[in-house]
């Protein structure tokens, strides 16, 4: 392959990583927003079913006709909850965010491992051709598969990556899981020392 046929399959294998690194995200963001939602209606049922049964306790033992209403109106409310969280099942919907967050990483790592490979001249063009076919069809599965993300979800990811820098690491960061014989600061050391 020519010189500049290869850089334009590179800026398109490029641009795919770029789309999974953000569709990764963006479903765990949204799995995360899902859980949170689901914590808060779970710990609202249980205040709506204290108050309900407070509030029929309170009738019971001659509260009147305002404990009645209010013991009705929560009752109500919690009723309204429950039948959203029958017909909706958060829980369910975040497990396939993280599936799906899951499926995704696993194509991210290919792709930086093959812009890796075709950075080091290791892949003949047609071997790079063939590895952007099959991650291409792998990110196709997942993403038919995966449950529709929101806007809200993208713009978290969006703060994740872009300002949180959730996705990068220092040569310092990196260094502190390595063995002394991996980390740069080490092999920077020893270049100097063989001067």
């Amino acid at each position: 392959m020519q010189r500049e046929k290869r850089k334009i399959i590179e800026g398109q294998i490029r641009e795919c990583f770029g789309r999974v690194v953000y569709s990764h995200k963006t479903h765990e963001k949204c799995a995360d927003i899902l859980l949170d939602r689901l914590a808060k209606i779970k710990l609202a049922q249980i205040v709506l079913s204290a108050i309900t049964t407070g509030g029929f306790l309170a009738t019971v033992f001659g509260g009147g006709i305002v404990a009645a209403f209010i013991g009705i109106v929560v009752s109500t409310s919690l009723l309204v909850l429950n039948a959203y969280t029958k017909d909706y099942d958060l829980g369910e919907l975040a497990q396939k965010h993280k599936q799906s967050a899951s499926n995704l990483w696993l194509v991210r790592e290919k792709y930086l491992s093959l812009l890796t490979a075709i950075y080091a001249n290791l892949m003949t063009d047609e071997e790079i051709i063939n590895t952007r076919d099959e991650l291409m069809n792998d990110s196709c599965a997942i993403y038919e598969a995966a449950p529709a993300t929101t806007s809200n979800a993208y713009q978290k990811a969006q703060e994740a990556l872009q300002i949180n820098e959730d996705y990068t690491f220092s040569n310092e960061e990196i260094d502190k899981f390595l063995p002394n014989e991996l980390k740069k600061a080490h092999n920077a050391m020893m270049d100097t020392d063989s001067y």
